[in-house]
């Protein structure tokens, strides 16, 4: 029995972009964003019902969510959920490093 070779690709550090996705950045921010809220709630101890009310939606949307099933949700919405969770959104616009092909959306959140 002889083993194959296994071939390894370096990733771009966007998992939506290694798949060929076109909307890989918007892709990778909304699951960054809903990553975060998903840690507010947990770290709050709230209940999908309790973050349901006090994001404006249904419990089932909540638990979409948490499980990172967001074509339903915009990145405006996303943010507003953000600002009702009690944080502070800021959107910075930098000129992208000379040694990256295209610009990017990235998130940094503080605790």
């Amino acid at each position: 029995m002889s083993v194959g070779e296994i071939t390894a690709t370096r990733s771009s550090g966007n998992v939506f972009e290694d798949l060929g996705f076109e909307d890989a950045d918007e892709m990778a921010l909304k699951s960054d964003i809903a990553y975060v809220i998903s840690t507010i709630i947990e770290n709050r101890g709230l209940t999908q019902a309790q973050a349901a009310q006090i994001l404006g939606i249904n419990q089932p949307k909540v638990s979409a969510l948490v499980r990172g099933r967001l074509s339903g949700f915009s990145l405006d919405r996303l943010f507003r959920f953000l600002t009702a969770l009690d944080r502070n959104v800021e959107v910075s616009v930098t000129p992208k490093p000379e040694t990256q092909p295209h610009g990017q959306m990235k998130l940094r959140a503080v605790a």
